[in-house]
């Protein structure tokens, strides 16, 4: 590991950190430690660091803003690649919208409105990265990136940058071509249209305000835990199961929204995945219908 660090360094990485725990880094506050976690500077650095964990054989993981995951007790073997603020990069050009991977996507649609484009408007409950976004096909309301996106600039494993058209990225429910291809989104364009100000931020304050009311977003937590079955809603069947206040150990299904797994204060990610299990059987059991998880799981058990 130590010439792991030492080339990691000679490839002009600057923020290394061992045994660093990830809990701090994830919005459900939960998460063991990573062997290595580094902090590249800008795109020149994250293509130098894979490179150099290639040449080493060293598997890498990507996160950015934590949300949507669940980090396992025991932490990540490897090397944890952490997007920084050198990719928080914003630019409009006319309909046009550049946003750097580290962007935050909830802030990116407030500025999209005042700007007077409309298309973003369901980003606004979306506590992720742009980039984090990107690489699930992040919605809500009816809407998500698969409907604005128009380019996604994406660091592959052999540390080569490429651009990938939307076609490409073969988006689905929650789901991108990304699941499959390692790489990391680095900046996405989006196309947007223009509107009508007011209209927007009527649109995303009536949004915000059913945020407010139905959402846990005083708790840590991860956002909605299951993808919607075809024709339903995860949160409905949980809560019409009798589910809501369901706990193991620090993790409790809210209350306020049945879909959110929320961190009461002690929660560990095998508290959060028992729950996850029993809920699945029991709606299982009582409706015959599987719910998949949304988060992305990673660590070791």
């Amino acid at each position: 590991m130590q010439q792991l660090i030492s080339d990691l360094k000679a490839a002009g990485i600057t923020e290394i950190r061992t045994n660093e725990r990830l809990a701090p880094f994830t919005t459900w506050k939960i998460g063991g430690p990573a062997d290595v976690l580094i902090i590249p500077q800008d795109k020149e650095q994250i293509a130098a660091a894979i490179r150099t964990l290639q040449q080493h054989g060293i598997p890498w993981t990507v996160i950015g803003r934590g949300s949507n995951l669940l980090v396992r007790d025991k932490g990540i073997r490897g090397v944890v690649i952490k997007l920084g603020s050198a990719l928080e990069t914003l630019r409009f050009e006319g309909t046009t919208v550049y946003a750097g991977a580290s962007y935050s996507f909830i802030k990116l649609s407030i500025l999209a409105a005042k700007e007077g484009l409309t298309g973003l408007e369901f980003a606004g409950g979306i506590p992720g990265s742009v980039g984090g976004a990107v690489y699930m096909n992040a919605g809500a309301h009816g809407s998500d990136v698969s409907r604005i996106l128009k380019q996604a600039e994406v660091i592959l494993d052999t540390g080569e940058l490429v651009r990938m058209q939307l076609e490409d990225l073969q988006y689905a429910y929650r789901h991108s071509v990304l699941h499959t291809l390692p790489g990391i989104v680095t900046e996405a364009v989006f196309e947007l249209q223009e509107g009508d100000r007011k209209e927007i931020a009527g649109a995303m304050a009536a949004y915000r305000d059913r945020r407010l009311r139905t959402q846990p977003l005083q708790l840590a937590c991860a956002g909605s835990v299951f993808r919607n079955p075809a024709g339903g809603f995860a949160a409905k069947l949980i809560e019409e199961a009798g589910l809501k206040g369901k706990r193991v150990g620090g993790a409790e299904i809210s209350m306020l929204h049945a879909n959110f797994i929320v961190n009461t204060g002690n929660a560990t990610a095998e508290d959060v995945l028992t729950l996850i299990q029993e809920v699945q059987q029991i709606v299982l059991d009582t409706y015959g219908i599987s719910l998949v998880p949304e988060v992305l799981v990673v660590g070791e058990r």
